[in-house]
């Protein structure tokens, strides 16, 4: 069956001078303009579209490749606003449009926002959603502690950062635990922290484990051997300047020097650190 939002395998059932058109079952024939046309496609060819609908709402095929298909999470830039709602830059000819009503926050002209993607039930046209509580999960089905999962931030609130878990779930990290620059859109790895008991789901962007303080140490070493045994890094260095350096938080590196030290790898000064030769 024909999905509307995706890519589709089609056979050709005739070709004219504007293009070909496409068996589009239930849907009927649907028109791919002669730009998209392959060479030496002929009436029998199948071939693979990405079904949308034009600035007239039919249904048409492209060979092109949108940034996001329908059930897709993407960040998209805002072209343009209007007593509609908001228009994103997905790729294709025709903006994605986000009615006002699906607007979490109103969207401004020429900034992006994390939307998901799906076909309205009413008119059968490809729309976008800000509202993704609407549509991911708020709460655990299957994670555990310490699990590694794949992130990509959406908001920023007085919190912290919310952010999508594996494209099914929401989750947020506390803005006091966060030591690196994150920006809307961005995705990343991180791991689940807590499970709440009102099974909303805590992140974390590291986890806090003896492999990790171990690699840590190892970097921090590496970079004691190409500075000629001494740092001016110290644990009163400023958490900019060492995520610019180890990427990693300010307790993090002084967990990892405080190890040096017990191990007497190092010897802390009051403004510097060096290898114990």
């Amino acid at each position: 069956m024909l999905k509307i939002g995706k890519f589709n395998l089609l056979r050709v059932t005739k070709a004219t001078s504007f293009g070909v058109y496409l068996d589009g079952e239930n849907y009927g024939e649907i028109l791919l303009p002669k730009r998209y046309v392959p060479e030496g496609c002929q009436p029998e060819s199948w071939l693979n579209v990405f079904i949308y609908l034009d600035s007239e709402d039919r249904l048409i095929a492209t060979t092109e490749t949108p940034r996001a298909e329908v059930g897709e999470i993407a960040c998209l830039k805002v072209v343009a606003v209007s007593h509609f709602g908001a228009f994103l830059d997905w790729g294709l000819p025709k903006d994605l449009l986000v009615p006002r009503k699906e607007q979490a926050t109103q969207m401004k002209e020429g900034q992006s926002y994390v939307v998901y993607i799906y076909v309205d039930d009413h008119t059968e046209t490809i729309v976008a959603s800000s509202r993704l509580d609407l549509f991911l999960n708020e709460f655990n089905s299957h994670f555990e502690p310490r699990q590694p999962v794949d992130m990509m931030i959406y908001e920023r609130t007085e919190l912290g950062y919310k952010a999508i878990i594996e494209a099914t779930h929401l989750g947020l990290v506390y803005a006091n635990e966060v030591f690196q620059p994150l920006h809307i859109g961005q995705r990343l790895q991180g791991y689940i922290k807590a499970i709440r008991p009102d099974q909303k789901i805590d992140l974390m962007l590291q986890l806090p484990s003896p492999v990790v303080q171990d690699a840590l140490a190892q970097k921090i070493l590496d970079h004691l051997q190409a500075q000629g045994g001494t740092s001016t890094f110290t644990d009163k260095s400023s958490p900019d300047d060492i995520y610019r350096e180890f990427q990693v938080s300010k307790a993090h590196f002084k967990r990892a020097i405080g190890l040096l030290y017990k191990q007497q790898k190092i010897v802390m000064g009051k403004d510097m650190i060096r290898l114990v030769s």
